[in-house]
Order: structure tokens, then C-alpha cells, then sequence
């Protein structure tokens, strides 16, 4: 039976070892809604004696339960499963998220809702191909070396608010079809969608401790990383928070996934169809009101063209509909908080401080009383330099910057200390995929930006180490063995 109290958007236990557990914290958290406000929900809080209770559940799913036994196949069927039970409840759960962190429901419910399910669909898939052993002739030309693959163990996955559902699953899909066992920790300001998995786990009948959700803040999230009993940790979230986690993992010579912030570049180049190059820039660069690791929030524009690029983009930003992220028209929800919101308006503050000028936006939209929004905001007369241009700011705001040539172009994409993702613009197709080849930078778009299952997501340079996604996804889970067989 699902675990709930008064109402969807109440909680009251944790999920550990396959059964519904009171937290031995004294606290609890709520959630606030970034439209309205007011309360979404609360859940229990987490103390060190439930990471502990969690570890040591996922620890047993690996050594006593049947989980342990369990071919490739018998996992895959399992993740089937899984992804079965979450596709029942993807409205509620896109629902769930919208509420919680101001997401537009026409992404939530495309992401959020069934975006897992196609995850653990893909890795049930690849589970089954992938061979556990294989045989390989000694180079020695003596003898035969068996090369296993097996699971890392003990997953400490930690993820952010920004899209939960569907960065969860990019962890938990690949380390449970690698044959691992996960404790996740959500964000606060999500914290109630993440027993939607639970739910799920429970439903379809995870061996007990395979999955554990647990709660709490940056304390809990420490702890959980640094825990003895942890034998990888795979965290998305800011590159600050990321620094802290791999010097841990760097002392403890623990593995480590970070997928972190960034700073993307969108290159258009002066043959490029801008009334097209438009469409596709509002899916990568204003994604999620902005709060999306990979939004290409640099407009790099040939000078020839530059007026034109600008005013293509600010009239882009100006027709995105503001308002209740839960109506279906809406493109630009609230921020998830009013610290994010303070956030990025004193970005806007330093960029007008610079001397970048704000063709549109730059404020809070006039009609609505409540909601921490931001206006869609687009700088011109930027520097690459400027902080607005270097620093992640993760929200509606664009720079547009003038280029003098291509070269010049690929350096100012370049030069960042970021690296994880970028967009380019042409109506050369070949063209573009030079250009995205010259770009140091862990993913690349040509006139549109997805992010493929089937292919690594990562980033280079303070973006993060390691890739999630595609069968490099699942190798981020294994551990090699080698056998040598003298023959």
C-alpha cells in the first residue's frame, strides 16, 4: 500500500529497506510553492540514524537479498516494471513537481511525468545486451583472461530541484540495471515528488533495500556522501557544491559522477534562418524559466547581423507567456524560490551596473501580486568578460555578444570556466558540426538542443567529471574484474 497520510502532497515516513519508516529527526520539511506562495506539503526530515538505517538496506539488498542472485535479465524485467508503475502515476507526479518548484506543466508533463519511465526502458533494454562476461585472448598469446562486469555497490545519488524526476532517473535507472543499490536524497524544494518513486518501487516489487529515499538539506547530503558504507556517489547540482563533494570522494578514493553548472554558448552564424534558429532558442536557452544546466544563455552573433539577432531574441523573450505555471499556455513560470529570485536579480543589477543595456525585461512582471517571477530578460552591449556573460546565473536572462569572425566566435564559446553544453545555428549543417567539433564543451546542439538517451551527457572543466546516459551511463556503475585463465 502507498504510504500516505492526509493527502498526495503529505508524507510522513521514509522509504528504507523496502518498508515505510518514522524518521528519528525531530524536524520535518515543508514545501512552498513558487506561484502561489503558500504550502504544497511536508515531508519527515532525516536524521544521521536514518542514512545510517538506509546505507545499511541498500547494503543487504547487495549481499542477503534476492537482488543479489538476480541475472541481467531478471533486472531488466524488473526495471520494466518500475518504468510500468511510474507511467501510471506520471500525471500526478508532472502535477507534483509543477507544484512544488513552478516548472510549466507543458515541460513537467513531457519531463517529469513519463521522462523516467523511457529512462529505465532504455537501461532495461541495455541490461540485457550488455554481457556481464567476456572472454578475451591474453595478449601475451598464452591463456585467456575473463574481464567481468560488476556492480559498484552502494549509490549515494543526491540530485537538485531543478528537473528532480527526470535527473534522478538518469542515476537510478543505470545503476540499478548495473546491479546496484540506491539511497536518494532529493532537495528540499522537492522533496515530495521523490516518494513518488518510492511508491513505484514498492508497486512493483523491488527486492527490499534496493531503492531508499531519504530527505533532508546540505547536512544530510554530507553525510550521506561521506558515509562509510557508500561505494559511489552521483550528484547533480551547482559546481560549488560539487568542489565540496569531490574532495570527499577524492580523500575516501571514492568514484564519483558530478554533473554540474554551466555557462553555454548558442554561436549563430551569419547564415543562419533566424525566424527557425528562434524556435529552437527557447527550448535552449529558456527552458524552465532558465533553470536548466545546459540553457545556452550566451547569444554569440555575427556583428553584420548583430541588431537583427537582438532583436530576434527579445522579441522571442517578450512573447513567452508569464503565469500560473500550472495552465498549459504558460511558458515562464516563478523561480523555485525567493532566494532565487534575489539571486538573479542582482545578476541584473550587475549587468546594468557594467554597462550592458536591457532591451527587454529586467524586472518582476507588473500583473501578479505573489510568485517569485522574473521578466525573460535579454542584455545587449555585453562584454564576454562581464559577470553576466562568465558566471552561471540560472534564470531568464540572455546576453547577446558580437562576433567578428568564426574563430573569434569558437574562443569567446571557449572561454569560460564552464564547459557542458552549447548550440549551434546555420543553415550548413556540415558547417555546424565543424563548429560544435572546435567547441570545449561536453555536448553540443546544431539548430536545437535534446538531450539523447542513447549518448553520454557530461561536461568538462568546472561542469563536472564523468558522463550519465547512453551505455557510458551504465559503465559509470561497473566495476572491472579481470580473470586470467593460463590454458
Amino acid at each position: 500500500m502507498s504510504e500516505q497520510a492526509d493527502s498526495l502532497y503529505r508524507r510522513e515516513r521514509l522509504f528504507i529497506g523496502g518498508e515505510w519508516r518514522p524518521s528519528t529527526a525531530l524536524d520535518s520539511i515543508g514545501v512552498i510553492s513558487p506561484f502561489t506562495e503558500q504550502p504544497v506539503g511536508r515531508a519527515p526530515g532525516t536524521a544521521p540514524a536514518d542514512v545510517d538505517a538506509a546505507v545499511a538496506a541498500a547494503q543487504g539488498a547487495l549481499t542477503e537479498s534476492p537482488w543479489a542472485s538476480w541475472d541481467a535479465e531478471s533486472r531488466a524485467d524488473a526495471l520494466d516494471r518500475l518504468a510500468d508503475a511510474l507511467e501510471l502515476r506520471a500525471p500526478a507526479t508532472a502535477g507534483l513537481v509543477t507544484a512544488e518548484n513552478g516548472m510549466p506543466i507543458s515541460v513537467s508533463s513531457t519531463v517529469e511525468g513519463p521522462g523516467p519511465a523511457r529512462t529505465l526502458r532504455y537501461y532495461a533494454q541495455l541490461a540485457r545486451t550488455v554481457a556481464q562476461e567476456e572472454r578475451r585472448p591474453a595478449a601475451s598469446g598464452s591463456g585467456t583472461t575473463v574481464v567481468r562486469r560488476e556492480p559498484v555497490g552502494v549509490i549515494a545519488v543526491v540530485v537538485p530541484w531543478n528537473f528532480p524526476q527526470s535527473l534522478t532517473m538518469f542515476k537510478v535507472a543505470a545503476a540499478l540495471a548495473a546491479g546496484c543499490a540506491v539511497v536518494v536524497k532529493p532537495a528540499p524544494e522537492t522533496v515530495l515528488d521523490a516518494f513518488q518513486l518510492a511508491d513505484a518501487a514498492q508497486e512493483a516489487g523491488l527486492p527490499d533495500g534496493v531503492v531508499n529515499v531519504i530527505t533532508g538539506g546540505g547536512d544530510i547530503g554530507a553525510y550521506l556522501v561521506g558515509h562509510p558504507g557508500v561505494d559511489k556517489v552521483a550528484f547533480t547540482g551547482s559546481t560549488e557544491v560539487g568542489r565540496a563533494i569531490g574532495e570527499v570522494c577524492g580523500r575516501l578514493l571514492r568514484p564519483v559522477t558530478l554533473e554540474l553548472g554551466g555557462k553555454s554558448a548558442a554561436i549563430v552564424l551569419d547564415d543562419a534562418d533566424l525566424a527557425s534558429a528562434v524556435r529552437g532558442l527557447a527550448w535552449a536557452c529558456l527552458l524552465n524559466s532558465g533553470q536548466t544546466c545546459y540553457t545556452s544563455s550566451r547569444v554569440l552573433a555575427p556583428r553584420g547581423r548583430y541588431d537583427e539577432v537582438v532583436d530576434a531574441v527579445a522579441d522571442l523573450a517578450r512573447s513567452l507567456r508569464i503565469g500560473d505555471p500550472s495552465d498549459p499556455a504558460t511558458r515562464v513560470g516563478p523561480l523555485v524560490s525567493a532566494r532565487q529570485r534575489d539571486r538573479v536579480e542582482s545578476y541584473i543589477a550587475a549587468g546594468r551596473a557594467d554597462g550592458a543595456r536591457v532591451v527587454t525585461g529586467g524586472g518582476r512582471p507588473a500583473d501578479f501580486e505573489r510568485g517569485w517571477f522574473v521578466e525573460p530578460t535579454v542584455f545587449a552591449d555585453v562584454d564576454n568578460s562581464a559577470a553576466v556573460a562568465r558566471e552561471e546565473i540560472f534564470g531568464p536572462v540572455l546576453v547577446v555578444i558580437p562576433y567578428d569572425d568564426l574563430d573569434q566566435a569558437v574562443a569567446m564559446a571557449n572561454d569560460s570556466p564552464y564547459g557542458l553544453a552549447g548550440t549551434v545555428w546555420t543553415s550548413d549543417e556540415d558547417k555546424g558540426l565543424e563548429i560544435a567539433r572546435r567547441m570545449r564543451t561536453g555536448t553540443v546542439g546544431v539548430n536545437f538542443y535534446n538531450l539523447d538517451l542513447g549518448a553520454p551527457f557530461g561536461g568538462v572543466k568546472a561542469s563536472g567529471l564523468g558522463r550519465e546516459l547512453g551505455p557510458e551511463g551504465l559503465a559509470a556503475y561497473v566495476e572491472y574484474k579481470s580473470v586470467y585463465l593460463r590454458r
